[in-house]
Order: C-alpha cells, then structure tokens, then sequence
C-alpha cells in the first residue's frame, strides 16, 4: 500500500490491491466491461485488474482517499448484490457475510496485528467485521493476504482503519508484488516428449521433457517417499490439499539450490507452495510440504523427484570417473 501526500497535505493517495476470484472478477467487470467503467467514471478512482486466465486476478485501486473509498464502496456493493441473487435459489437460511482480501507487505503486517494482539483487536471491535492475517507469505512474493468479512458498511471502516496503520508504518525493505499464476494446463507425455494442452494444442515443453527424462533414470540412491505419483491433466483450479514427502537429509540441498534458487523455482513452476521442515535431531529424513491444488502437489512432487534423481545420476557419474581414474 503506497502513500503520498496530495498538494496542500488536505488528503492523501492511496494504492489498495484485492485479491479476488475470477468468477468475482467477472462479475466487476461486467458485461463488455460496463461494470468497472462506471465504477472508474462514478469515483474517479484508477482501477486496474491483472491480466492472464487465472484462478485469482488483482484488482488495483488507486487514487485520492475519497475515490478510492467510493470505488471500494461499489465494488462491495456489487459483491453484496450477487450473494443476494444466489441466495433467491438457494435453501440456506442465513446469508453469508461479504468476504474481501487485501493484498499488503509482510513487513507491515506487525504493526497491524500490533504487540499481543491488541491492534487487531480493536480494529476488529470498532468496525465489527472479522479480520484475518494470514500467518504465510503469498507464493513467490513478500506480501501476506487479510481477510476481512462482515457487512458493507463494516467492511469499509475496517479497511479505512487498515490503510490508517499501513501510512503510520511505511513497509521496510524491498516488497515482492504477489502475481498470481495462470491456471495449469494439462501436461501430456507422448513418445517421451512433454507437452501442455492448451485449447486444443499441444504445446511442446522442453524443460519439462528434461526433466522427465532425467526422472526415468534409475537411481541406486533413495529418492522421495510417496504414495502418490505425478498425474497429469488434473484441474489445476481444483480444491487445494497437501501432502507430505520425506527427503534424505543428504539430498535435501540439491532441492533447496544455491540460495534457494531451485526450491523457487519448483515452486513457480507448480504454482504450490512447498516448506521444508527443520532437521529433526537424531532423524535421517526431512519432511516436505507441499500446499495447492491437486495438479500443482503432482507436479511439485514430479519436479522434485526429478530433481533427486537429476542429482543422484550426477553422484553415479561421479563415481563411476572417480572409479576409472583410480584404475
């Protein structure tokens, strides 16, 4: 969230980004795009949403407090109309509370929360919505999600109050932006070729092709521990799960890289989140997590996997010199 003060001091600019779902997204925008530009017309706000086919897409607002303000008030109020429309079909019998998700640097999320506690308690009793920081960072990013529910109106003060404590404590370092990912294609193997299946084509991927060759080694050295396999053609925008491998300890750091470097990119390549849990003193092993959709835990697991057997070719290769040298 950036700020800086208008000419005169009298307000102040502001830039707030929601995370939203793409059904959500759609709705906003409207049919040929009415919907967002009489919102960007009525409060003179700047509104921009993330490109891409994305499960999740940002939406930008930015512009005086009061634009931005009118601008988020709309975008409630249209939220709040479709939950009212697909309550008229529905069989519940209470109404769920408007849900949004600002997108903030990790590094401002202390002073939010506030020392035990406190500071979020009390946004939490004077708007009279619920709020939520989540305890991660976003994939590939330094910024965390907050969730906040309630009533239109409740939601508002709430957010008012939020960008109130991000313009006290400015964020420190340098803020990765959270882009969402675009939503996984089916992967295919076929005459030990990669493919992604993107409409109704084939696009060849070489690096994947790589690595799947690489996996189809055999290894004299244990690898992941898992019951279950890569599977390919899954719904990536699927509901999300996790699952768990174990790893050797000494082939812990061919999957981490050089300054995390491979670690990342598994996780970019996926689109899941995987942790790495800390060495279990007198244990072997190390366990691995891995967050997201059904296709993302596959291929995350797939691209680990062969990323172990990448590095334990490399040691049988090594060894086999070391053992002609010596001869």
């Amino acid at each position: 969230m950036d700020s800086s003060l208008v000419e005169g001091g009298l307000n102040v600019t502001l830039t707030i980004r929601l995370l939203m779902h793409g059904k959500e997204v759609g709705s906003i925008i409207g049919k040929k795009g009415e919907s967002v530009k009489k919102m960007r017309e009525e409060s003179g706000a700047r509104i921009n949403i993330s490109e891409g086919n994305c499960p999740e897409r940002i939406i930008t607002l930015a512009g005086p407090t009061t634009s931005i303000f009118k601008a988020f008030s709309m975008i409630i109020e249209k939220l709040e109309e479709d939950i009212s429309t697909s309550m008229t079909n529905s069989t519940a019998t209470s109404k769920p509370p408007v849900t949004m998700r600002l997108v903030v640097p990790a590094s401002q999320c202390g002073s939010l929360i506030g020392k035990g506690g406190c500071k979020i308690k009390e946004i939490r009793e004077s708007a009279g919505a619920q709020v939520q920081v989540a305890g991660d960072m976003l994939p590939n990013s330094t910024e965390r999600a907050i969730t906040v529910a309630g009533t239109p109106q409740s939601i508002i003060e709430c957010v008012k109050q939020i960008c109130i404590v991000m313009l006290e404590s400015p964020p420190k370092g340098v803020t990765i932006p959270y882009r969402p990912k675009p939503s996984g294609s089916p992967v295919i193997f076929a005459g030990g070729q990669a493919y992604a299946v993107q409409g109704q084509h084939a696009i060849p991927q070489p690096d994947l092709t790589k690595l799947h060759q690489l996996a189809m080694q055999q290894s004299p050295f244990p690898i992941a521990h898992s019951n279950q396999g890569f599977q390919a053609g899954m719904d990536a925008s699927a509901q999300t799960g996790s699952h768990e491998l174990t790893i050797p300890n000494d082939l812990i750091g061919c999957i981490i890289g050089r300054q995390g470097a491979k670690i990342n990119e598994i996780r970019q390549m996926s689109g899941a989140q995987i942790k790495i849990a800390n060495p279990v003193e007198g244990s072997t092993d190390r366990q691995v997590t891995i967050t997201g959709s059904h296709a993302s835990i596959s291929l995350a697991e797939y691209l680990i996997n062969a990323r172990v057997g990448f590095f334990c070719c490399l040691l049988r290769l090594s060894s086999e010199a070391t053992g002609l040298a010596a001869n």
